[in-house]
């Protein structure tokens, strides 16, 4: 029978499980720095071993990471990107522990920021794995025997305190796409903060009156990033002229965004 290997990857997640023999908690999956320049900040991640049976060898390393333009996640090598702070990064526990079956260990995550930074760096990304090294037998759906692991990641943002915090989102198009049968929403982060947030669709039938909400679609934005938001719409919707209104709530104090179209669903 031949043997293959699988390393099984769900991220940002707090639990991840292969099967029952091992799995990790990961809390909380994502974790915020705010220090002056020069200063250092610290902050601890609790990492379970979820197994009732496995012993996990566990390793720690750092790479970058990104939103792309429909919200995916893309991850590279530590120090790729111009905003990342891998390197400023350090674990005081070490790179390489090992956890008892259903125990917990805190990590503390170390980030000494520069004395002089980049003014026109808002937001840094990192992005902390923490990675089985001792698979465990399985079979596959396949009856092959493959080796399982687990791996998962922690989000690290970074930002130099002194700056004003500006949440601003822009919406640059609304449009129906006819052949995917759903909107297509486009808009963009042009504050600077981690910009998350809530997409409220609603539909009315210009004429019957009836009206129809879609449901919500929640997002993630650093400052720069360009997003585009697929919105399917109902699969029994009846045929007719519409008028679509989007929301778009994010936290900010002093306005939503808003953006409204007429289009005829055939």
């Amino acid at each position: 029978m031949k043997t293959s290997f699988l390393t099984f990857c769900l991220l940002w997640g707090s639990v991840i499980f292969c099967n029952a023999q091992t799995g990790i908690s990961v809390s909380p999956p994502r974790v915020y720095f705010e220090t002056a320049p020069g200063q250092t900040a610290v902050e601890k991640v609790s990492i379970t071993n979820a197994s009732k049976s496995t012993v996990l060898d566990l390793s720690i390393s750092l790479a970058d990471w990104a939103y792309n333009e429909n919200g995916d996640n893309l991850i590279l090598p530590a120090d790729s990107l111009s905003n990342s702070f891998a390197k400023w990064v350090t674990i005081s526990e070490g790179s390489y522990f090992s956890l008892k079956p259903e125990e917990t260990r805190d990590l503390t995550i170390n980030v000494n920021i520069p004395a002089i930074v980049d003014p026109k760096t808002t937001v840094y990304t990192a992005l902390l794995f923490v990675t089985q090294m001792n698979p465990v037998d399985d079979v596959n759906a396949q009856g092959s025997q493959i080796k399982l692991s687990v791996r998962s990641g922690i989000k690290l943002y970074c930002r130099p305190t002194g700056l004003a915090k500006v949440k601003k989102l822009e919406i640059t198009d609304l449009k129906f796409d006819s052949k995917e049968g759903g909107l297509a929403l486009a808009f963009q982060n042009q504050g600077n903060v981690w910009t998350d947030g809530v997409i409220y669709t609603d539909l009315l039938n210009t004429g019957t009156g009836k009206s129809v909400k879609i449901e919500e679609a929640g997002f993630r934005t650093l400052p720069g990033d360009k997003r585009v938001v697929k919105i399917p719409l109902p699969k029994d919707l009846a045929k007719g002229n519409y008028t679509a209104t989007i929301m778009m709530d994010f936290g900010s104090d002093s306005e939503m965004e808003a953006a409204e179209l007429k289009f005829t669903y055939e």
